[in-house]
């Protein structure tokens, strides 16, 4: 009777603390909502195009980050590298034409992070420092490759990704089709399932006949795909790029990741609580700069909010 009394008040006190966490996350959900509609020019059309162009780089970025969360590999710290590097190549190679640039963008984001993700699946190696030796890598690489100039496009083309459709734009809608496919990919495909089952429980997962290595690759594969993605808007955003492009976006994309409530530890989570938390950050950000805070003080106030979520998250995932 000890016992069973013991696990029942144990189970009150995490349902209890669950609650809890629930509501101050709906408090600060609504505390945030309530500062953005009544901060001047904020629905505004300029307000509103900014919102989307701030979510756009960085949550392709965040959507990528997303899986490798998911595997329960934490984050990649190599993300914001290949964003740049893929920016890079897409303007080196721009002289092929748009497509192939493109896709030439696309192949090395998948190649060189689906590479980490191999050696962390298959060796067991601890994600952190894989991804460390990649930004290592890929900075080098990069300073080797151009000297460390700065690249200009070798072709035409880049408008295309400047453009509006439907007042939206195309920025904001590669990111929103991107969150789509994502999350099909997450619900709806076999794959999808067997990351949640890894990073839920490896040994399960390998017990139940899942290829451990194959889906982390995979994972890591799809990150790395997004992260190009981003190069690219990036690259055509500014007509130039270097290895600055993506820096800083690594660690934006893991904090909403988790602020949209992806779970730490892995085994739960989906694209679009990845698109809540990048909104919410952005949101925060340009509620900022409308309201003047000095740019110091907005990473400040920004850093501490995200912590605070943060926290909330990892307290109600122990309980």
């Amino acid at each position: 009777m000890t016992e069973i009394a013991l696990s029942s008040r144990l189970r009150g006190s995490g349902l209890r603390t669950r609650h809890l966490v629930l509501g101050i996350r709906i408090i600060a959900a609504a505390t945030i909502a309530g500062f953005a509609l009544t901060t001047q020019g904020f629905l505004s059309t300029l307000s509103i195009n900014a919102l989307l162009t701030a979510i756009s780089f960085v949550g392709c970025v965040a959507v990528g980050m997303t899986f490798i969360t998911l595997t329960g590999n934490i984050m990649s710290l190599a993300l914001g590298a290949t964003v740049s590097a893929a920016a890079l190549t897409f303007l080196a190679t721009l002289s092929f034409g748009i497509v192939p640039a493109l896709l030439l963008a696309l192949l090395f984001g998948v190649v060189i992070t689906g590479f980490q993700g191999f050696l962390v699946g298959y060796f067991q190696a601890n994600p952190i420092l894989v991804s460390i030796a990649a930004l290592s890598l890929l900075l080098g690489a990069a300073a080797f490759a151009t000297g460390g100039h700065r690249i200009y496009p070798a072709g035409e083309g880049l408008a295309i990704f400047k453009g509006r459709i439907a007042g939206i734009p195309v920025q904001a809608l590669c990111f929103f089709a991107t969150v789509i496919a994502a999350q099909f990919i997450l619900s709806w495909t076999r794959i999808g399932r067997q990351m949640a089952m890894v990073g839920s429980n490896s040994r399960a997962a390998t017990a139940a006949g899942i290829e451990t290595t194959w889906t982390i690759t995979i994972a890591y594969m799809v990150a790395g795909a997004c992260a190009a993605i981003s190069g690219v808007l990036l690259a055509a955003r500014y007509g130039s790029g270097d290895m600055e492009l993506g820096a800083g976006y690594d660690y934006t994309a893991i904090a909403a990741v988790l602020v949209g409530g992806t779970a730490i530890a892995g085994g739960s989570g989906s694209a679009l609580r990845t698109l809540v938390g990048v909104t919410v950050i952005a949101i925060i950000e340009v509620v900022l700069l409308l309201r003047g805070f000095s740019e110091q003080l907005q990473y400040l106030i920004t850093g501490i909010i995200v912590l605070a979520v943060i926290m909330l998250h990892v307290v109600g995932e122990r309980r």
